[in-house]
């Protein structure tokens, strides 16, 4: 699998950290953009001077994110999230691409237009109420506000139909069968 570049997605509470993880068992790295984007924001003088620039030199308390504020910006409307996005969305981009990393964790690879960075898609999916649990069990918080979170995404069925391969994680199917086929399956197309 050295030419071909594969990015794993899926919603909230999909699992897909999961089959990474699966993934990172059989030796394959992956570049986790969630982790890259925070480390970005903390790390870099250009984004820390583009988020103050925008929200205010109230960004960042010292050295750490004023998580409260930017939290605050970007849910006051659409406009304010996506001025955010188009500070760190390229960002994390050029990052994964200097990384020479060929696997790519990505929520929201199709919202950012990261699914133009790779070859092939993987979504992960499970139903609504086993997304709903694994959210509220994780983060504390109420079924409401789980599916409030994963209303900010693209819908589930519309992130399968766009992927090349899909994996389902409901707690029922066998992941493990189901990642070595895909795998099989990418070694053949990387030939």
């Amino acid at each position: 699998m050295a030419n071909i570049r594969i990015g794993i997605t899926g919603g909230i509470g999909s699992g897909k950290t999961y089959v990474c993880q699966r993934l990172k068992e059989r030796g394959i790295s992956i570049y986790d953009c969630d982790s890259a984007a925070k480390k970005l924001i903390r790390t870099s003088p250009r984004i820390r001077q583009q988020l103050t620039a925008l929200v205010g030199p109230h960004a960042y308390m010292g050295e750490q994110l004023n998580k409260e504020a930017i939290a605050t910006f970007l849910l006051q409307s659409d406009a304010n999230q996506k001025a955010i996005n188009d500070i760190v969305h390229p960002a994390v981009a050029d990052d994964f691409i200097a990384s020479g990393m060929q696997w790519m964790e990505c929520a929201i690879l199709f919202e950012s237009g990261f699914n133009r960075l790779v070859d092939i898609v993987i979504a992960v999916r499970a139903p609504e109420e086993v997304r709903i649990q694994r959210v509220c069990s994780r983060d504390s918080i109420s079924p409401q506000k789980a599916k409030e979170w994963m209303q900010r995404q693209w819908n589930q069925d519309k992130v399968t139909a766009a992927a090349q391969y899909v994996i389902d994680n409901d707690g029922i199917a066998n992941l493990d069968t189901q990642i070595d086929t895909i795998l099989k399956a990418i070694a053949k197309q990387d030939t």
